[in-house]
């Protein structure tokens, strides 16, 4: 479009709330109205392209706070930029996004080299809003529907009663297996558990306070994987308990013992699973990204739970005698038969590793 065309279409536009623009050319002349709809501009060609543009990002001046936008251009566009900032200093300038002026600074100075800073009544959000349009709105992207799901309300509630339902289910199983094979340390694992989904719950209550997040039918199954996790480290942690005292040592010096054993394998664990959850959550999408993102969570919070709460509560229980009796924990009985058994294999080990009787000294 010539200079005249344009002159001819900025006397006809009708700016208003709904008006729209033509998006013409970099080396067009155009009419184009403001983003609001209440001023219209008379734009000559473009001086930088939105490609040359690298970065853009809201800011504050060091000394009176006032809210900015920093812009940074690639060497072909800051040449251009510095150019015609030279031999425009004290008009206008319009940034179009769409056919829409989304501003219209006034050039103070020449800007030769280095970036440009953008001033005006700004405030955090609207600083944040044009840095975003500057820094992306000029990208070639194109979106495509990936996936779209709809379903009703009534039979929403009853998938998530059925996740809610398979949640209880398997905490119930991990309680019951708990207790029949571990006793009071059972116990033990009930109330971490009892303290992992409180943190948990306490965490999404913040989550949802602050950033809007919205637990789903993925987020559900992510919390529910990561029980099995969280049961493990619980495991490992009593297995190299019971390992340590079959060796002979009592309840209250086996306890330091089997956790810094325990520690590294519930850490290596915990770290191969939190970077599975990590990579999940930056390549998925949709309801997976949900899944990843609660499993990974749950994860960090397991270790929270294990390293502050399961570990010091087993140091002041292994203080008193009761809790290490056969009846109450079962490890008295594992101490008992282990060290009978090894107690046995000495002997035997004595017995023929011996030297000679007397009777084949006196053969000899």
């Amino acid at each position: 479009m010539t200079q005249e065309e344009a002159q001819a279409a900025f006397d006809a536009l009708t700016c208003g709330g709904a008006a729209t623009s033509d998006v013409a050319r970099p080396d067009d002349h155009v009419a184009a109205c403001s983003e609001d709809g209440e001023f219209k501009y008379l734009l000559g060609p473009a001086v930088v392209e939105g490609t040359s543009v690298t970065d853009a990002a809201a800011g504050t001046r060091a000394g009176t706070g006032e809210w900015v936008v920093n812009l940074d251009f690639d060497s072909r566009g800051s040449s251009a930029w510095g150019a015609y900032t030279s031999a425009n200093v004290g008009n206008s300038v319009a940034i179009t996004l769409d056919g829409r002026v989304i501003s219209a600074p006034t050039i103070n100075s020449a800007i030769v080299g280095g970036g440009t800073e953008i001033t005006g009544s700004f405030d955090q959000e609207s600083a944040t809003e044009l840095a975003n349009q500057l820094k992306y709105g000029a990208l070639p992207l194109s979106f495509s529907q990936a996936t779209a799901q709809s379903i009703s309300t009534e039979l929403g509630e009853e998938q998530l009663q059925a996740g809610l339902i398979a949640g209880a289910i398997g905490v119930g199983l991990v309680f019951l297996y708990s207790l029949l094979y571990y006793r009071a340390l059972g116990l033990v694992m009930i109330a971490s558990l009892v303290l992992s989904g409180v943190v948990v719950y306490g965490v999404l209550v913040v989550l949802g306070r602050e950033i809007g997040f919205t637990l789903s039918l993925a987020g559900i199954a992510g919390f529910i994987v990561s029980l099995g996790i969280t049961a493990d480290s619980f495991v490992v942690y009593f297995e190299r308990l019971k390992d340590e005292i079959r060796e002979g040592r009592s309840l209250r010096s086996a306890v330091p013992r089997a956790w810094v054993r325990a520690r590294r394998t519930i850490l290596s664990a915990d770290a191969v699973s939190f970077l599975a959850a990590a990579i999940l959550y930056w390549l998925a999408i949709g309801d997976v990204k949900g899944f990843a993102f609660t499993l990974g969570m749950s994860t960090v919070l397991d270790l929270v739970v294990v390293f502050l709460f399961t570990h010091p509560l087993m140091s002041v229980l292994s203080r008193y005698k009761w809790f290490g009796s056969s009846r109450i924990s079962g490890l008295g009985s594992v101490d008992r038969a282990g060290w009978s058994t090894q107690r046995q294999a000495d002997r035997e080990l004595v017995g023929a590793t011996a030297g000679p009787t007397a009777e084949n000294r006196s053969q000899a």
